[in-house]
């Protein structure tokens, strides 16, 4: 169903190769960058960010590495709208579709901001699993098993429903125009926000500056997104967070 702020009428038909190519290079771009400036940084649970400004630089990387591909489906659905609207000769805004995928990198690093205010909040605490071996593995072990919770919650199920459709997102909250798309992209990135806060949390809990450990959180991301049997994926990811909480508490991980 179209909202009044949808462009009627428009059959929506993606031609992926035209923006697959580019947005596959900028994944892969991300990821080597992202190894590049966290080489010799992994210090396991709960590794030091660094400064706000080396964090913030490098999480956006890192979303863009470890989210655009989950999210690639969308940004295609929204490349198609606005071509379908230029073979119609409708009004077309150049640089639309780059700001909706500037929109959801934006809601997801408002999420790595606050992630990195909580971080350093409790250490200045001096809280104790920051400083103490065990503690910081049974905390670590408590963050995994909350994400492993929070998958089986009312809560994900309404926002991955909004992940896992793209054409009723894209055609349903439809806005004209960059500035339309920056807000698309916001809103689009706050669902995923709601779906996946939960699942990146494990990465600060287990290295945050492990390029293995982000291919781990992101591929359990996109086989959630993607793969048709979402009840399927998302207990199963639930049984693999339990289990990894299990063995993070026991120190085999």
């Amino acid at each position: 169903m179209d909202s009044p702020a949808s462009p009627p009428g428009l059959r929506v038909t993606p031609a992926p190769a035209a923006l697959l190519v580019p947005l596959v290079g900028v994944v892969v771009l991300a990821w080597l960058i992202a190894g590049d400036r966290m080489a010799g940084m992994d210090e396991g649970a709960f590794t030091d960010p660094g400064a706000f400004g080396f964090y913030v630089s490098l999480w956006v990387v890192m979303m863009a590495a470890m989210m655009l591909p989950s999210a690639a489906p969308m940004v295609v659905v929204h490349a198609a709208v606005e071509r379908r609207k230029r073979e119609v000769g409708r009004v077309t805004h150049p640089g639309a579709t780059l700001a909706f995928a500037g929109g959801y990198l934006l809601a997801w690093t408002a999420y790595g901001v606050l992630a990195y205010g909580l971080f350093q909040l409790l250490r200045s605490l001096d809280v104790e699993p920051f400083s103490s071996g065990d503690g910081e593995r049974y905390l670590a072990a408590g963050l995994i098993a909350v994400a492993a919770l929070y998958q089986l919650t009312p809560q994900k199920n309404v926002c991955l429903t909004k992940c896992r459709s793209p054409l009723a997102f894209v055609v349903g909250s439809w806005r004209d125009g960059r500035l339309g798309g920056l807000r698309m992209g916001t809103e689009q990135g706050g669902w995923c926000v709601g779906c996946c806060w939960a699942l990146m949390s494990t990465l600060f809990a287990l290295g945050l500056m492990s390029l293995a450990w982000m291919a781990v959180i992101a591929g359990l991301i996109a086989v959630e997104k993607l793969v048709p049997w979402e009840r399927a994926a998302t207990f199963g990811t639930a049984g693999l967070l339990a289990v990894l909480a299990l063995l993070v508490a026991l120190g085999v991980v």
